[in-house]
């Protein structure tokens, strides 16, 4: 008898590789034994099946004989044919029948599947025969367009097999009105049959010290995450500190814990991630420096957070379909929050398909020099030449998050520097050198400044000039002799140097990095070029093709603007004789370490808070102006100047009205002609609010400010609400995407939302928290 099985065996084997060519013709990378999960063609499980057919009657054939031949007496035939088998008997043979039988009995599970699909199949034609024509209703205008696109191009891509697309009209319907949303649901189909996921219970959340969980999530195998992770230890005290005492500060708010994904799309290997080569080699680490802060925010505060760094992570976390990206996501989407950057959101358009547009506003995109709503709108930015190869994604401008409070119409997410204790204050004092000067700049190209050697000649009768430029082997032919080069720095090692020297001096690049916070917090003097003109986009390859028109006065506008005088000068560096009579100035000059509280530890976790708690893109506003308002009609409107101010502010009953900010912080005024509203609102001491926009979009807000229209129009313009003093008219916003504090013309005054703000903390207004 085990002769007898070991010949059906051997049939088995026969049968396996014959229908293994059946598979392996398909996909030559599978084995021929795999079993995989796609759906075969009609015409394809017919010809498996027969072929299997015809197989299993060969081997009951084979089977009959063999059992009839072990019945006879003729035992020595027996004995030689078993003699034969042992001799042709490979090594292993027990083994590999058996993983044969397991792949047979795999098989015959599949085959299974087949005949229940094209059963399924067959009552599906047979019971909608004549329900799988394109139903024609207005309010799913795109789903004939949609029928012809997937009839031409449903094997374009793989996710459409996935979810059950085969070819026919009705998987075709079934697809576009349960899987996508372009044709109407299908009567004929259980709409009960895929059960509505309850999003989970909200938990509070608890401020955490402890930052093991987040550095395993980190990961390693990147340079570029190495220097986040160091970070990350180095300021983990700084952040339980700040934690400590936020938590007291926020003792009596209720805190939601939230499911966060940040997806770094630059350290990708799909991006390029031309940062991790550079860490050690003085290449830029302003990104890497604020990544590492957000998470470390997040995880104090206490959210869910998952972090990714390659497409895998995020197809994993995301639930992606297997595909090209152009199905949406298998389920709903598992975050409250996105974090990512430009890239990662170009690689998450690639692979969620429609489902980015639906689930955009949890998205926050990490933006650096900042989008202006101008280049954010596509239509818009098409028609009116603000298209860029950034911007045009249709957020809202708050969505995105930029490093430095330069554009109100973003979120100011920031980073931190390190605080001082009073004890390092006080040493810092003592110890600073009054003749020494460190120049910022890591990388030779930015010592080819053309006219350098004119102001450092200057500044090197006065002061000892150090540099930290990394090389390898040979100094750098850029710096000056005169310089004494410490290579590139440790972070401790610069934190020594920078808290002994007397100045810290910028040659104008890079633009508004972390380094000269760090240099004020150390003690420094910053010293920097004043631009003449502006740098923009418009006249400066840096910034050419960014989605912003912002122009920069100087190297670091922050540092001009929020903290000046003593600790930050702006001169011009062409005139020689300011140059020098400044540096004498400096060397007289005394000063302590000063660091704004929205770059320490507690201010940017405050600022987080804010903005996780009470930003939500995703909820649909009320109406504004309602039509049963009480000032409508005959009142005089919501406006009203309050007791010793020359200020408009927002008097009417907002008890309907909860915006973020709240309305009680609004102040209106009209700029003059040619005037952004972010630099009227700040010549008044005040910020420019986008999120306020709304509530001034009003024919009442010009009535208010005293001007008169003859004319009322609504349009798509980025400066709009705003009035045309030549003629008479009034301009109001049609699409709120286009609510833009940039902006200018000598054509209009604009009219602007501003608002108060924290001392220290310009991103929240006195009633924010």
């Amino acid at each position: 008898m085990i002769f007898v099985v070991g010949i059906g065996f051997f049939s088995l084997c026969f049968l396996m590789t014959s229908l293994g060519g059946q598979f392996s013709a398909k996909r030559p990378v599978d084995s021929p034994f795999t079993v995989r999960a796609e759906v075969l063609s009609g015409h394809e499980s017919r010809g498996v099946l027969r072929k299997i057919s015809d197989m299993l009657e060969v081997i009951m054939k084979r089977m009959d004989a063999l059992s009839k031949l072990g019945n006879t007496t003729e035992a020595h035939r027996l004995d030689e044919l078993s003699s034969a088998l042992d001799r042709i008997q490979p090594v292993g043979l027990v083994e590999r029948i058996q993983a044969i039988a397991q792949n047979m009995s795999d098989m015959a599970v599949r085959v299974e599947q087949i005949l229940q699909r094209s059963m399924a199949a067959n009552r599906v034609r047979e019971g909608t025969l004549g329900q799988c024509e394109t139903p024609k209703d207005p309010r799913y205008p795109d789903c004939p367009s949609k029928m012809d696109w997937m009839r031409a191009r449903w094997t374009s891509d793989p996710c459409y097999a996935f979810y059950g697309v085969d070819g026919s009209d009705c998987s075709f319907l079934v697809y576009l009105s349960e899987v996508e949303w372009f044709c109407p649901p299908l009567a004929w189909r259980n709409q009960t049959a895929t059960p509505t996921l309850k999003p989970p219970p909200k938990t509070q959340a608890a401020f955490r010290s402890d930052i093991g969980a987040l550095l395993e999530q980190v990961g390693a195998g990147k340079e570029s995450l190495s220097f986040m992770k160091r970070r990350i230890r180095r300021m983990a005290a700084q952040w339980a500190s700040a934690a400590r005492r936020l938590d007291d500060k926020l003792r009596d708010h209720r805190r939601e814990q939230k499911r966060i994904l940040v997806h770094v799309g630059f350290l990708t290997e799909e991006s390029g991630d031309v940062f991790s080569p550079k860490v050690l080699k003085g290449g830029p680490l302003g990104e890497m420096v604020q990544w590492a802060d957000i998470l470390t925010a997040l995880h104090v505060l206490g959210h869910d957070l998952k972090i990714s760094v390659s497409l895998k992570e995020l197809h994993g976390f995301l639930g992606v379909p297997p595909g090209r990206g152009n199905c949406p996501l298998t389920g709903p989407l598992p975050f409250d929050l996105i974090y990512t950057d430009y890239h990662g959101l170009q690689q998450m358009k690639h692979h969620m398909g429609l489902s980015l547009r639906k689930h955009k506003c949890h998205i926050r995109v990490i933006d650096t020099f900042g989008t202006e709503p101008a280049y954010n709108h596509e239509e818009y930015a098409t028609l009116h030449g603000y298209r860029t190869n950034w911007g045009y994604w249709n957020l809202r401008g708050q969505q995105y998050m930029t490093m430095f409070p330069h554009t109100p119409d973003n979120s100011f997410m920031g980073f931190v520097a390190e605080e001082l204790n009073e004890t390092e204050r006080l040493n810092i004092q003592r110890n600073k050198v009054n003749n020494m000067a460190v120049v910022y700049g890591k990388d030779a190209s930015m010592w080819k400044l053309q006219g350098k050697e004119k102001f450092l000649a200057i500044l090197h009768r006065y002061m000892e000039i150090h540099g930290t430029v990394y090389y390898e082997a040979q100094r750098p032919p850029e710096v000056p002799a005169f310089v004494k080069n410490h290579g590139l720095l440790p972070q401790q090692e610069l934190q020594q140097l920078l808290r002994k020297a007397k100045l810290f001096i910028g040659f104008g690049f890079p633009y508004e990095g972390p380094a000269p916070l760090e240099a004020i917090a150390n003690g420094c003097i910053f010293l920097q070029p004043k631009f003449n003109p502006s740098h923009s986009s418009l006249n400066h390859d840096f910034f050419r093709g960014k989605p912003t028109s912002r122009k920069v006065s100087s190297q670091h506008p922050y540092a001009e603007q929020y903290i000046g005088r003593p600790h930050v000068i702006t001169i011009d560096f062409n005139n020689s004789e300011e140059f020098e009579s400044t540096v004498r100035e400096i060397m007289r000059m005394n000063v302590k370490p000063f660091l704004p509280y929205e770059y320490t530890c507690e201010g940017m976790l405050e600022r987080v808070h804010a903005y996780i708690q009470n930003q939500d893109f995703c909820r649909p506003e009320a109406p504004f102006p309602p039509v049963n308002s009480s000032w409508l009609g005959d009142a005089p409107g919501p406006f009203v100047l309050p007791p010793d101010s020359s200020i408009l502010a927002w008097g009417a009953n907002a008890s309907s009205y909860a915006p973020w900010p709240p309305l009680s912080a609004l102040r209106l005024l009209a700029s003059p002609e040619g005037q952004s509203c972010v630099r009227a609102c700040r010549r008044a001491g005040l910020v420019c609010e986008p999120a306020l926009y709304r509530f001034i979009n009003i024919r009442e807000a010009f009535s208010a400010l005293d001007l008169q229209c003859d004319g009322l129009e609504s349009e798509m313009n980025h400066l709009f609400p705003a009035f045309s003093a030549e003629h008479a008219e009034c301009g109001l916003q049609r699409d709120p995407l286009l609510f833009s504090c940039a902006g200018s013309s000598g054509r209009y005054r604009r009219l602007c939302p501003c608002r108060d703000y924290r001392v220290g903390q310009v991103a929240l207004c006195r009633d924010c928290l």
